[in-house]
């Protein structure tokens, strides 16, 4: 590692099976806490290059758990976190009303590093088992539309720098491999971003593979649609802005979509929001998020119709009766 990393201090950057082979070697336990700590924060110093995220995300791909969801074209909804904004569990929400809606979804997620709760977080407060047992993960698509997997289960090198990512409290590479290492490899993705440099990384990676994507930055920095103002998106097809009002048929203020001081805050604004009663606000924002999803999928003729679904999906209670089915079958 000592070499690798005064290779990165002389500002040079690594090949694509160069970083590759770091990351094989940082899942097998090869190198101590503070060896990972110093080889972490060097991209907090310099952008990653695509070559390099390429790399770490071939050797997670290369050593995960697989899962086989009987050919099901699943949806994932995820950001990459790292916004410091610390909003409310809005993708793994808007998750539960794309399930409510008919359409398939596995949730790939984790413990929070940078924020309070993460998708993993939340869902482990409300009872959820995690598991790698692709039975269990098959069964929940088949009679609820919708799955969890935390991503440590199924990808061992995250195990390793879990605590040194917790310990740093900052964002690092690992935020930006989280959407690209989904085990059940998702035919549609929707992805938030922190910045409009990753959201160009991000497309340019995704261009690559067969998947239908759609990859979300709120110009205010957020890693989701915030509704606080406009909404940069990208897709197979190009991009565009569009604007709250478009979105979520208003604007909202930051503290709409605040998230609490703990986990347990967190997963009781989950559970109103879940039952139908969030306020206006945050109800708007996950609708937007799940519409998007929707319409990412390309089984809408336009954002409107797939808004008018996740509507229905969480007034109606489709949404909440999904999630009350799921928790059941733990």
């Amino acid at each position: 590692m000592k070499k690798i990393l005064q290779h990165l201090f002389e500002h040079k950057t690594l090949s694509r099976d160069k970083a590759k082979e770091v990351l094989l070697n940082i899942s097998k336990g090869i190198y101590s806490d503070a060896e990972i700590a110093s080889f972490t924060t060097v991209f907090l110093m310099r952008s990653i290059t695509i070559p390099e995220l390429t790399g770490f995300r071939d050797a997670l791909m290369e050593l995960c758990v697989p899962v086989d969801l009987n050919g099901y074209n699943v949806v994932d909804i995820v950001g990459t976190g790292g916004d410091g904004k610390n909003t409310f569990n809005i993708s793994t929400l808007s998750c539960f009303i794309v399930a409510g809606a008919g359409q398939k979804v596995a949730k790939h997620g984790n413990y929070g590093a940078t924020s309070i709760s993460g998708s993993s977080n939340v869902m482990e407060t409300l009872g959820y088992r995690f598991s790698s047992d692709n039975k269990k993960l098959l069964h929940e698509i088949e009679e609820v539309n919708i799955c969890f997997m935390h991503a440590p289960l199924f990808h061992p090198a995250l195990k390793v720098v879990g605590p040194i990512r917790k310990n740093l409290g900052v964002r690092t590479f690992f935020n930006m491999l989280g959407p690209m290492v989904n085990p059940a490899l998702p035919g549609v993705q929707m992805i938030g971003v922190y910045n409009l440099e990753m959201a160009r990384i991000y497309a340019y990676m995704l261009q690559q593979s067969d998947a239908r994507f759609m990859i979300i930055h709120s110009l205010e920095g957020y890693d989701e649609i915030s509704l606080t103002g406009d909404t940069k998106v990208i897709t197979n097809q190009g991009e565009k802005i569009m604007t709250a009002r478009h979105l979520g048929k208003r604007t909202v203020a930051p503290e709409d979509i605040y998230g609490g001081n703990s986990t347990e805050e967190a997963a009781k604004i989950f559970l109103k929001i879940i039952r139908g009663e969030g306020s206006w606000a945050q109800n708007a924002v996950v609708m937007a998020n799940a519409a998007m999803a929707l319409y990412a999928t390309g089984n809408y003729e336009s954002y409107d119709e797939a808004y008018a679904m996740s509507v229905e999906s969480l007034e109606s209670g489709k949404a909440y009766e999904n999630f009350q089915k799921l928790m059941s079958l733990q």
